[in-house]
């Protein structure tokens, strides 16, 4: 973002912040899931930053068995609320593999450990890891590779 200078906020012509510049970044951070972002030009540096707590990115609270759902009913029957679920963290586009000719990180069945890589999601060209919040077995994939996903979107379920 090119920030031309500074601008007075309201009438207050002494102040060097320009509080529309600080409320379009607020809102940036918030969108874009990010913990912090920092603007400088000169002598004039501003920093805004949020706290993100683990229990606002992802459940961790173990599904009903779906040993008898399909993939695709599970997909249809994975609320945002779902326990085991696990949430996008921010928006962008979910990769469930490296690369388009790897294997993918997870697939239906995997057991995964805590901090084992389940998909990355690409946002603003930067790949950012999803991790297993638990330990568990993948019993659903709710994303295809390359789809754009929300903030709070359910990805998979670890049960």
């Amino acid at each position: 973002m090119k920030y031309p200078g500074p601008k007075p906020a309201g009438n207050n012509a002494a102040s060097p912040i320009d509080t529309d510049l600080v409320e379009t970044l607020a809102k940036m951070v918030t969108r874009l899931g990010l913990s912090e972002i920092e603007v400088a030009h000169g002598d004039l540096k501003i920093r805004i930053g949020r706290q993100v707590s683990a229990a606002a990115i992802q459940h961790v609270a173990p599904p009903p068995s779906p040993a008898s759902v399909s993939a695709p009913q599970l997909a249809s029957a994975a609320a945002p609320e779902a326990p085991g679920a696990v949430k996008s963290p921010m928006v962008g586009t979910a990769y469930l593999r490296s690369a388009p000719d790897s294997a993918p990180f997870v697939e239906i069945g995997s057991r995964v450990r805590v901090g084992d890589k389940l998909l990355l999601v690409e946002a603003m060209k930067t790949f950012n890891e999803i991790v297993a919040p638990r330990a568990g077995t993948v019993t659903g994939i709710l994303v295809e590779d390359g789809q754009p996903v929300e903030y709070g979107q359910p990805l998979l379920v670890i049960e």
